[in-house]
């Protein structure tokens, strides 16, 4: 297994992104909000266009826009929100809030998807933030798809299998893993340790077991209905016509929305310049270095690149300050890039598609990511809190 040594003062590093972390907390206000909501409005009308266009017959165009106006919903407004980006600032609505996003009645309006709000709250912002990188990081490509690379199976078909995963990404693996998760968390709260519940078995899917009826109750049924059925209905005074050309072009754009969030999710913290990590986080400094080593940005020009690529060009921002406004990222990226040369530490940036050909590269077993040693001079006897990163 391949190793990669970085010599970092984690104590000083520490003390350099707190430092950035105060600074960029005094920066924010109303103009972060204001980003936010114009991020919101954009993709509401990609989406009010793909609509005004569905029912004419299935089209690339109608896709495309239904398909760009679910990833903003997601990358763009669900994501920063329900990490607290936009907690701190005044006069933020509920809805804009961490507590208050997608609660409830809430979630027909700001984020009806596959995903359970509070299933990807669990997932994304606690397990795959504070274990970037490690065995229990539910993300973590190479560990979990360890099955494919080892297959004797051709490359061929590896690569389709690949595809075929990447059309159906949500449904097919977020969606149940988020549940899966929060899950056994809520068991273990309540009993201790409980034994985990596969996930590629395959009867956690269908609606006979405890989990699969949770995933079709609270996932493929209400999205499904919503996303297939009550909308394309709207349109029945067209015509019938206008109704099966209007879920057509949902379908297509549920495909087109799969492709586009793999393909700008996924190579964030994958490749075989990009380390793992076999032990729990323990100090802070060592915290905020696997979140820059474990992650790369993808090159974008400004608002509208930034938009397309759901602000998941700046990961290594996103992971240093998860709970910070999008539009402080590019503002941030300097500074941090600076840190980064300061402590020796490789600031990754590179082409989505050259990062989707590293990823694919490890997903299929032709290359390997390496395990990150360091030196620890900060002293501690128990593993870092999830949350004492952010003090």
């Amino acid at each position: 297994m391949k190793t990669e040594v970085l010599h970092v003062d984690l104590k000083a590093l520490s003390d350099d992104v707190s430092a950035l972390r105060k600074q960029l907390l005094q920066e924010q206000g109303p103009e972060d909000y204001a980003h936010l909501r114009r991020v919101e409005r954009l993709g509401r009308a990609c989406s009010a266009l793909g609509y005004a266009s569905a029912w004419i017959g299935p089209n690339p165009i109608s896709m495309l826009l239904l398909c760009i106006g679910n990833f903003a919903r997601w990358t763009g407004v669900a994501h920063p929100v329900m990490h607290g980006g936009y907690d701190r600032i005044a006069n933020v609505e509920s809805r804009h809030t961490s507590t208050g996003f997608a609660k409830g009645r809430r979630r027909l309006i700001d984020w009806m998807d596959w995903i359970v709000p509070e299933a990807w709250h669990h997932e994304h912002d606690i397990l795959h933030h504070y274990h970037l990188g490690e065995e229990a990081d539910p993300d973590q490509v190479e560990h979990r798809l360890g099955w494919l690379r080892l297959s004797p199976m051709p490359r061929s078909l590896k690569y389709a299998f690949v595809a075929v995963l990447a059309s159906v990404w949500k449904p097919a693996y977020y969606a149940p893993n988020t549940i899966k998760e929060l899950r056994y968390e809520t068991k273990r709260k309540a009993r201790g340790n409980p034994k985990p519940e596969q996930l590629n078995h395959w009867s956690k899917w269908v609606p006979v077991t405890e989990q699969g009826k949770e995933l079709w109750i609270r996932s493929y049924l209400p999205y499904g209905a919503v996303q297939f059925a009550a909308i394309p209905a709207l349109f029945a005074p067209l015509g019938a016509a206008a109704v099966g050309n209007v879920c057509l072009n949902s379908i297509g754009a549920e495909i087109l929305t799969n492709l586009l969030s793999f393909t700008m999710i996924v190579p964030n913290h994958t490749g075989d310049d990009l380390p793992r990590f076999d032990a729990p986080v323990r100090t802070k400094g060592e915290f905020y270095l696997r979140q820059i080593a474990g992650s790369v940005n993808y090159r974008s020009s400004g608002f509208i690149t930034d938009f397309l690529q759901g602000w998941l060009n700046f990961q290594v921002e996103h992971h240093l300050f998860p709970d910070l406004p999008l539009s402080q990222y590019r503002k941030m990226a300097p500074r941090v890039r600076s840190i980064c040369e300061k402590h020796g530490i490789p600031y990754r940036e590179e082409s989505v598609l050259r990062r989707l050909k590293k990823t694919v590269d490890i997903m299929i077993g032709e290359t390997t990511m390496p395990i990150l040693q360091h030196p620890q001079p900060e002293k501690t006897s128990a593993p870092l809190r999830t949350e004492a990163w952010a003090g």
